[in-house]
């Protein structure tokens, strides 16, 4: 196969070829293309048979169509393709209708913003549809201020915008259907990456060396497994629909097995079966830590050669490296009874442990592919709702203060009514581009809104200029019709991932459009201090409308956390009473753990790029994070290592511990809510340690893994108790 990670390893010719498979099997390419050949055809029809002024509506309305794009199979993107239309016809005729009446428009405006971004909380298909759409209408007051508000045209721009979106989403629907396995391998590609990311940070914690600094590891470990997470569900809502389809069934159901197999390896990559600094100051004499840290981080090249097989399509030789650092790792396991390591006295079980977790691990991946004792079941959690009563039940229950997406949406519509009472002092008819600025780096926390803001404006900045000297080079509106084709193609290639170029790329676009139908050099200077303006009112709405608390925040994503981790442990114990199998209700309880554990890092990752709380609250965010981190990898090595009907589940500590565990993470959980000191019964506590160690000495080599976990757990609860009393004690 290709060495496709090493360019130096291929001539002229495999260089070749290796540019032209990244090129034809990239995501941002195949956006681009579609944008190209939607605006080609557009710039063709309005050229030649007219009308030009069509070509700015019919441009914008590639613009959102292409936005609102969500990343279905056929069947549903043609169901989301037909809400969109629906929600931007209603926004463009409502925004036309209203829009020479400020009195009513300035309220509709607010409402609109609020229910569109509270969309967000139904499913990410409606967020997506839904600031789309908040986008489409902004849009829409643009056109219509330039053949103006009293104008009998007027009324024709929005159904030049639906015929823009929806000449996109017909492209969109044709190409999706052409290539449907292709964005199932692209995400599966997405999340084989993220896991090699994870795995590579998790092997310096078994460096042999004084000198690695955890804390450090711990903060990028508790990012990268949210990066994970991410990558999972994006996994698990490409396949829901292609699974329910009928086009490519087998292809599906091989992209589920290693969907299933990748959630088994990051089960057992994200156990805790030890302190790992422990285990590199006892064992650094030897040369084990070494051959664990080496036999790791073949792991995650052999995640990174799978990951190349499913964005390229290449199939690679297997390596053998991976099964001689296996071989290697188990002889230094061999000589440990001989060397006699005096430091690791009650540590030498839990390496075995780790040791015997990556051996698992690593013969799973040749190929991937599910636990061979576990029973799967194919079905998939479906996290749309199911009927409207759902529906309406989830956007009650955001509407509360202490919803993120709440304060969101009500925080931009306020930004966006006082832009639109700015724009009507200042620019009468003129000034929509205040709002579409606001709208856009308007974010859900600070600092994203301030990282949002810098992009924008030096995006903004480099495009007006470039956009200027293409007017003064290129005059000719032939080749400044191309132009705008290849400045729309930079911006949806460059959107997700470069923000700043992407913002370059739509002013240069802008700037072209406009000159078809007026003097593009006009529009510099107002487009500029536009920018400006929006960027000030959305750094001011972050500061004054609802700020976020973060003790608050953090309070409720550590409560949410452990209740997942009540309602996993509850459902591994399930397992070894029943025997592994990895139905639908054991994954649902696994992922919700992870999506928590995954809010907490996300929280706590915003809150660190804002200065004014990174240095209040440093301490106390890496005490909980490293805390939610403990739980979940002591419970992912339980998880791990459920099996057959254990002889562990048969002992009363078994049921005890499960018992005592959950119940006081929930209660722990219900205090946080509350605002209250967490519970603790020292007593039971202490006699539950007594009889885990007792256990984890003495039992069967099986029965005392599960033991030696529980009493981990165990461990684990004065540290959290300490941290929640701190951030309760900070609150009141």
């Amino acid at each position: 196969g290709l060495c496709l990670d090493n360019l130096a390893c291929l001539d002229e010719s495999m260089l070749t070829r290796f540019w032209f498979i990244r090129i034809i099997h990239s995501d941002r390419v195949a956006d681009a293309l579609r944008v190209l050949i939607s605006l080609s055809v557009i710039v063709g029809l309005t050229t030649w048979a007219g009308p030009t002024s069509a070509l700015i509506p019919l441009t914008l309305g590639v613009i959102a169509g292409g936005i609102a794009e969500t990343d279905d199979g056929p069947r549903e993107r043609i169901h989301s393709l037909a809400v969109s239309l629906a929600c931007f016809a209603t926004a463009a005729f409502t925004v036309v209708g209203l829009a020479p009446i400020p009195i009513l428009f300035a309220p509709a405006l607010f409402i609109g913003t609020f229910v569109l971004i509270m969309m967000g909380v139904v499913s990410p298909r409606y967020s997506t549809i839904g600031k789309a759409t908040l986008l489409l209408s902004i849009y829409t007051l643009i056109a219509v201020s330039q053949t103006g508000t009293h104008s009998n045209a007027t009324w024709i721009q929005p159904l030049w915008l639906l015929a823009g979106a929806a000449g996109y989403g017909l492209v969109s629907i044709i190409w999706n259907a052409v290539i449907v396995r292709r964005p199932v391998h692209q995400a599966l590609a997405g999340l084989f990456d993220s896991l090699a990311d994870y795995i590579d940070t998790k092997s310096a914690l078994f460096e042999p060396s004084a000198a690695v600094d955890h804390t450090a590891i711990h903060v990028r470990l508790a990012e990268s497994n949210a990066r994970v997470v991410a990558a999972m569900n994006e996994v698990r809502s490409a396949l829901i629909d292609r699974l329910n389809g009928r086009w490519s069934r087998p292809a599906m159901e091989q992209n589920l097995q290693i969907y299933m197999a990748a959630q088994e390896i990051h089960e057992r990559m994200n156990s805790v079966h030890a302190d790992y600094r422990a285990l590199a100051k006892a064992f650094s004499g030897t040369d084990v830590i070494y051959r664990a840290n080496r036999l790791i981080q073949r792991i995650a090249e052999r995640m990174r050669e799978r990951t190349v097989g499913l964005r390229y399509g290449e199939v690679l030789a297997l390596p053998r490296a991976l099964d001689i650092t296996r071989a290697e790792l188990a002889d230094a396991l061999d000589q440990l009874p001989r060397l006699e390591v005096a430091a690791a006295r009650g540590l030498d079980d839990s390496l075995f442990d780790v040791a015997r977790n990556l051996d698992s691990v690593a013969a799973r991946l040749e190929p991937p592919r599910p636990d061979p004792e576990a029973g799967m079941s194919e079905a998939l959690r479906d996290i749309d709702p199911g009927s409207l009563s759902e529906t309406a039940r989830r956007f009650w229950v955001a509407l509360t203060p202490s919803s993120a997406r709440f304060r969101q949406a009500l925080r931009l519509a306020l930004a966006l009514l006082v832009g639109y009472i700015v724009q009507l002092f200042l620019r009468g008819d003129e000034g929509a581009w205040i709002l579409l600025t606001t709208m856009l780096v308007c974010q859900a926390d600070y600092g994203a809104t301030r990282e949002r803001v810098a992009k924008r404006m030096g995006g903004t900045i480099i495009g007006l200029f470039i956009g200027w000297a293409l007017l003064k080079l290129y005059p000719d509106p032939h080749i400044q019709i191309l132009l705008m084709i290849a400045a729309a193609v930079v911006f949806f290639a460059a959107r997700s991932s470069r923000y700043a170029v992407a913002t370059a790329g739509i002013s240069v676009l802008v700037l072209l459009s406009f000159n078809q139908v007026g003097n593009g050099f006009e529009l510099i200077l107002p487009r500029f201090v536009d920018t400006l303006i929006g960027c000030v009112l959305a750094i001011v709405a972050m500061l004054v409308v609802l700020p976020d608390w973060r003790e608050r925040d953090l309070l409720n994503r550590l409560a949410d956390a452990l209740y997942a981790d009540s309602r996993y442990l509850t459902a591994i114990a399930e397992q070894y009473r029943c025997g592994k199998i990895d139905d639908l209700a054991y994954r649902i309880a696994r992922r919700d753990a992870h999506n928590a554990d995954a809010a907490v890092t996300r929280l706590i990752a915003s809150a660190r790029r804002d200065l004014r709380s990174a240095r209040t609250y440093d301490k106390r965010m890496f005490s909980v994070l490293t805390t939610t981190q403990a739980l979940l990898g002591h419970l992912s090595a339980l998880g791990a290592h459920r099996g057959q009907p254990q002889a562990a589940a048969e002992h009363p500590w078994f049921t005890t511990a499960e018992h005592y565990l959950a119940d006081t993470l929930s209660e722990c959980a219900d205090a946080l809510v509350r605002g209250d000191p967490m519970p603790v019964d020292s007593d039971r506590e202490a006699s539950l340690r007594r009889d885990l160690t007792v256990a984890a000495n003495t039992a069967s080599e099986q029965a005392a893994l599960v033991a030696r976990q529980l009493l981990a757990l165990t461990q684990q609860l004065p540290t959290l108790r300490r941290t929640g009393l701190s951030l309760v004690g900070r609150r009141l």
